[in-house]
């Protein structure tokens, strides 16, 4: 159903939740490894956002520890290339992850992404495991045709003399109009158009069904790591870290908000084939930012995985939950490579989160 088909509502999880293992229909029964109340919500004429499905509360996890959705394996090029609706091609794809992005809720922007790492103190919750499976990685689904392998601009296409400055100088600042935020990247990152909306596909599946997702997102070298691992003749561009901002609707606290989005996109992005004991998600811990804004906030890692293609790797991820002007719950999410060269530093990534704050009225 994403993209292509636009569910009613706008920033859920489009894809079908009874074939998702990560996810009860409708987000709100009672799940092992999902916490309740998370209803279908958003706006028509954009692509849902997918909601919280990594599976919670198996052997190894601990209770009430709500899991999101599934994480996309790490090594998947970051490709940021308009075309017509439509999803990847499935079933012709050796990587572990694929990110998908609808411009303005009508261009697609395909791209292969790893992602997912950050460090805000210890981030294990008593070391114990978030959910138990056996099942070993193996290759996922791969760009659509539609996708050309070019990245996102480096030059800010928000960018003008009227925008705000950044908090930190130099920085490049990222507006998401829909969910009425901004925060700051270094001036080296690069910087999607506000209406674009990102996410990982279902590794499983290979159909195109999107289990995490944000919009107006960022990406830090998006060309990390360039490899054609299905032999396609088609290279795959790999990224070290994506950043962006998404819904929360039905979260009954930030605490929950965060902890589910640090856990499902950690997995999103870098352990959906691996055995989901390798997924691990700390506790939610109150944060406020530089300009006041509160909330709380929450790591995941995936660690010592697979990583059988040349460019996949471990990842970690940080979420910062937080009410926008309108009450409603919001979420920062950044994903990030861990144990590569050029990891994102955890000063920057403290940087960048410390620059989360409100800017306007949501248009979401």
């Amino acid at each position: 159903m994403w993209p292509g088909t636009q569910p009613p509502g706008g920033e859920q999880n489009p894809q079908d939740q009874n074939q998702n293992p990560y996810q009860q229909p409708g987000y709100q029964q009672p799940n092992p490894y999902q916490q309740p109340g998370y209803p279908p919500q958003g706006q028509p004429g954009q692509p849902a956002e997918p909601g919280y499905g990594y599976p919670q509360g198996q052997p190894g996890g601990q209770p009430g520890y709500p899991q999101p959705n599934p994480y996309q394996q790490p090594t998947v090029p970051q490709y940021a290339v308009p075309g017509p609706p439509g999803g990847p091609k499935p079933g012709d794809d050796k990587k572990k992850t694929t990110i998908v992005a609808i411009v303005a809720a009508l261009a697609v922007v395909i791209a292969a992404g790893v992602t997912g790492f950050l460090v805000l103190g210890k981030d294990d919750d008593e070391g114990k495991n978030v959910a138990d499976d056996k099942k070993t990685a193996s290759p996922s689904a791969k760009p659509s045709e539609t996708a050309t392998g070019s990245a996102p601009p480096v030059e800010n296409p928000r960018g003008s003399d009227g925008d705000p400055k950044p908090l930190i100088p130099g920085w490049k600042v990222v507006t998401n109009p829909k969910w009425g935020t901004q925060f700051d990247v270094p001036g080296d990152w690069e910087v999607a158009s506000s209406g674009t909306f990102a996410g990982f596909e279902d590794a499983k599946k290979e159909d195109g069904s999107p289990v995490a997702g944000f919009s107006a997102p960022a990406y830090y070298k998006s060309k990390w790591c360039v490899d054609d691992s299905d032999g396609d003749g088609r290279e795959e561009d790999t990224g070290l870290a994506g950043v962006g901002t998404k819904g929360a609707q039905g979260a009954k606290s930030t605490d929950e908000a965060a902890r589910n989005e640090a856990a499902n996109w950690v997995w999103a992005a870098y352990s959906q084939l691996d055995p989901k004991s390798k997924v691990k998600i700390g506790k939610a811990k109150p944060f406020t930012t530089k300009s006041g804004l509160s909330g709380s906030v929450a790591q995941a890692t995936a660690l010592e995985l697979a990583n059988k293609e040349k460019c996949d790797s471990d990842g970690k991820s940080i979420a910062f939950s937080f009410k926008n002007s309108k009450g409603d719950f919001s979420t920062w999410v950044l994903y990030a490579a861990t144990g590569v060269k050029d990891e994102l530093p955890d000063t920057t990534i403290q940087q960048i989160l410390s620059t989360v704050r409100l800017a306007g009225e949501p248009t979401g």
